[in-house]
């Protein structure tokens, strides 16, 4: 996939704006430069989704709204599917809603975040060595893999790594909405899935996803209180 030409330019333009950032942070931060690269460079990116994000909120909180009436019309018209339909139709109209909403913007962020995690895994950019994982935190280059220093003393930086991923993702899960839905218990689960896919990926990658868990946890608190401000919640 990181090979297809789009996604290989752009991360090959990511690339040349983050190594850029390291260069100019080095002098001041020295090792941390390259992990304090990464972090700004989710927030700068992240910062521009904003918009997209609040849209997704916003379609959040209405499927939540919508949801006891969805379901009531689920029941009452059980037995009649093109009348349920048409009800649901109409539902959604005088909401001026749709029940992909949430979807959409959601789907228009995922080429984002598909170059942005690439570039913390591919080994070669452009036909080159991905520069980015050759510099260090804390001794452990971030290029290694946890398997890599599985018996080394610097395991402790991926034992920090996973605290914060667990941290982050208890609290994504204490912000999950609780549904009345098949599924909705494992979907407040899922974030802890981050845990598992760090014990796999180089430790960039595992630090960019603490930094967008953490983001993404930061910005839902934020919108929903700014949704249900404006919705007169």
């Amino acid at each position: 996939m990181y090979s297809f030409p789009p996604i290989a330019a752009a991360i090959g333009a990511l690339h040349t704006v983050v190594t850029g950032l390291v260069s100019i942070l080095d002098p001041f931060l020295g090792v941390a430069s390259a992990t304090t690269a990464i972090v700004l460079l989710v927030v700068v990116i992240r910062t521009l989704l904003i918009p997209l994000g609040y849209a997704q909120v916003r379609a959040e909180q209405t499927r939540t709204r919508l949801g006891p009436k969805v379901r009531e019309i689920q029941r009452r018209y059980n037995n009649n599917p093109e009348r349920m339909r048409r009800e649901l139709a109409a539902l959604y109209s005088r909401e001026q809603t749709t029940p992909l909403a949430g979807c959409l913007p959601a789907l228009a962020q995922a080429p984002v975040f598909t170059v942005l995690y690439g570039l913390f895994l591919v080994r070669e950019v452009e036909g080159e060595a991905n520069g980015l994982l050759g510099h260090e935190l804390a001794g452990v280059p971030l290029g290694a893999h946890l398997a890599d220093v599985a018996a080394d003393p610097h395991v402790l930086v991926f034992v920090a790594l996973f605290g914060l991923l667990g941290l982050v993702a208890w609290a994504s899960r204490q912000i999950t909405p609780r549904l009345d839905s098949p599924g909705a218990g494992l979907v407040r689960w899922l974030p802890f899935g981050t845990l598992l896919i760090a014990a796999f990926v180089p430790l960039a990658a595992g630090i960019y996803l603490v930094a967008s868990s953490a983001w993404t946890v930061g910005e839902r608190v934020t919108l929903r209180r700014v949704v249900t401000r404006r919705d007169g919640g």
